[in-house]
């Protein structure tokens, strides 16, 4: 598949990751362990605003760059942005993991990534997950924790990463991330490890 074509993620099958860059560490999260999350409410396509601060207990945190459209073109060379592709198969991962990751610990899961909620929301909807997905459209977050982003088309988007945040302190960081679609099954293995 070009850059241009989008992925929908119902009846086209993940790509081939063989055909797409992977990230490499850079280095970009090593801050992130033991930091506070910061006290900052994040929209939902739940339409509830959700200050994860608040939040007791392992909550799974994945965070995407942005889903593409079903009839819209991804950027101009995005397949070859490494750690860019990916971000239906990684959410769709975590819907098919969800009750998994909820029976190994995981408190809440939510989504997140820089698109507004009503962008997010066609995504949450056409791919059916049980979990919000949060904007962190002003880059906020992505500023208060220093995370690592590149920018395309004019955008900010942020890096693919998942994190565990217990308690309100980041306590794993999942990064980078490849390929995007077995994310959530090695999230559940670290916190089965842990049971």
């Amino acid at each position: 598949m070009s850059g241009n074509q989008p992925f929908s993620g119902q009846g086209s099958g993940a790509p081939d990751w063989s055909q797409i860059p992977a990230p490499v560490d850079d280095g970009a999260t090593d801050h992130l362990v033991g930091t506070a999350w910061p006290t900052i409410a994040l929209p939902g396509t739940d339409s509830a605003a959700h200050d994860l601060s608040t939040l007791a207990g392992r909550v799974v945190v994945y965070i995407y760059p942005m889903t593409g459209q079903p009839n819209k073109a991804l950027p101009d060379g995005w397949d070859q942005i490494p750690g860019a592709r990916g971000c239906t198969p990684q959410s769709c991962s975590f819907r098919d993991h969800a009750a998994e990751l909820k029976d190994a610990g995981a408190s809440a899961l939510f989504g997140l990534s820089t698109q507004d909620s009503g962008y997010q929301a066609e995504a949450a909807d056409r791919l059916h997950l049980p979990f919000p997905l949060l904007s962190d459209a002003d880059l906020a977050l992505a500023k208060a924790l220093n995370l690592p982003t590149f920018d395309v088309d004019g955008k900010t988007l942020i890096k693919r990463m998942a994190l565990i945040v217990t308690d309100g302190v980041i306590e794993h960081v999942f990064y980078p991330v490849f390929p995007p679609d077995r994310n959530a099954g090695d999230v559940l293995a670290w916190l089965t490890a842990r049971e």
